[in-house]
């Protein structure tokens, strides 16, 4: 009989986990620290939010797999796109999506991420 493959949760909550690791693939979630800047200074703060995530996971962001972003208003879809562009390992770009959702008070983005990691 084999174990199963262990499930390694980093700043493990009572609500939630800050990142879960299972069989070399990483998932969390970003929502900028500083709600009172505005949509861009939000993408460009969980940007490199997610850059830290990756670095203390010991990975970077040719191992990202898949984001699913999450705008407060799909008007602000160009300015994530620009942002995207400057931000995204060219011919290493994970697979995305983004809706419009209800978003906590200031936020303006969510992302969820999901790398490969060691």
């Amino acid at each position: 009989m084999t174990l199963p493959s262990p499930i390694i949760r980093h700043g493990a909550g009572p609500r939630w986990s800050d990142v879960v690791v299972h069989r070399g693939v990483a998932t969390w979630v970003e929502v900028a620290e500083d709600s009172a800047r505005d949509t861009a200074g939000q993408i460009e703060q969980v940007f490199a939010q997610i850059d830290a995530t990756l670095a203390s996971l010991g990975a970077t962001r040719e191992r990202l797999l898949q984001i699913t972003i999450y705008l407060a208003d799909l008007a602000d879809a160009p300015t994530l796109n620009k942002l995207w562009d400057a931000w995204v390992v060219p011919g290493q770009a994970p697979v995305r999506a983004c809706v419009q959702a209800g978003l906590s008070g200031r936020l303006r983005v969510e992302m969820i991420i999901t790398a490969a990691v060691e």
